[in-house]
């Protein structure tokens, strides 16, 4: 393997960790770039405690929060955190970033 493709390729392997450290088969994530949260509608099993991992991949902080599920935590620019939600029963919870609500809104589906 040459030089410049070692580099590149730790290089990517890098900057993928972050985005995968700590995440499991049952955990569900969220992205948040230029304030808009991917996907825009997370679907989740109903009556089941779940985890969410919110990545922040803006430079500035957000605040995930959601009045539906009566979560609200800081999300530091570039960094990630957890939230545990439900059980919950089948519907739409919308959360935002609180900082940009309007342009933020998203949505879990419970089915």
């Amino acid at each position: 393997m040459g030089k410049a493709f070692r580099a590149i390729f730790l290089t990517t392997i890098a900057l993928a960790l972050p985005l995968t450290a700590g995440a499991s088969e049952d955990d569900y994530v969220l992205s948040l770039k230029d304030h808009t949260f991917s996907p825009q509608n997370l679907v989740l099993p109903k009556n089941q405690r779940v985890k969410l991992i919110v990545h922040n991949l803006d430079k500035s902080p957000a605040e995930f929060e959601s009045h539906d599920l009566d979560v609200e935590k800081i999300v530091p620019g570039g960094q990630s955190i957890s939230v545990f939600v439900g059980p919950l029963e089948p519907g739409r919870y919308s959360f935002a970033d609180e900082y940009h609500e309007d342009q933020s809104k998203a949505y879990l589906t419970v089915e």
